[in-house]
């Protein structure tokens, strides 16, 4: 699992970068390809997406950017294809503001996003976006990360998540995260 990656761009297309770290070009899709410049250092945050016939690498400019596309595909029905997109068509705040007020209709500007989907985001992120609980969601979006990689539902990660103790460091968080799953 990474959690982000410096280097150079070396390359820029419609929906991904590569970023020269080490003499090792990494082909990173990001929602916003070129707003990056080439041949200059980024740090990129990465999310790894691992199936049984895929993997792949999100990349993002901000932390922040990175913990709303974590808090998206955690929605059913909407996966990377279609969280990626909004994050490239919308600014965090607008998404954001769009979820806490209910706005359907700026949901359903986002391509794949149907009334259907757009309700399911608003049901599952309303209230659980708020800005002050930016630290907090970086160590949780790790802990989820980790579930993810073992095989875990993202239904039963929520259900956990905010139930182990934030305050301890991550092994002992996934720990007890485990725990709680097996019961």
């Amino acid at each position: 699992m990474y959690a982000y990656i410096k280097g150079f761009i070396k390359e820029i297309q419609s929906d991904y970068i590569v970023v020269d770290n080490n003499g090792i070009g990494y082909l990173v899709y990001t929602a916003s390809p070129y707003s990056f410049e080439m041949d200059k250092e980024y740090t990129v945050y990465l999310y790894q997406y691992v199936r049984e016939d895929e993997i792949t690498l999100y990349g993002f400019k901000s932390l922040e950017e990175k913990n709303l596309f974590l808090r998206l595909i955690s929605v059913k029905g909407l996966g990377c294809k279609m969280a990626l997109p909004m994050l490239a068509l919308g600014s965090t705040e607008g998404i954001i503001d769009a979820i806490e007020r209910e706005n359907i209709l700026y949901l359903k500007k986002f391509p794949k996003i149907g009334d259907k989907v757009a309700r399911q985001i608003i049901l599952d992120l309303k209230g659980k976006l708020a800005k002050s609980d930016e630290a907090v969601n970086q160590t949780s979006d790790e802990l989820v990360e980790a579930l993810r990689s073992l095989g875990y539902k993202a239904s039963d990660i929520n259900k956990v998540v905010k139930n182990v103790d934030s305050s301890l460091d991550i092994e002992a968080q996934i720990k007890e995260a485990l725990r709680l799953l097996l019961k």
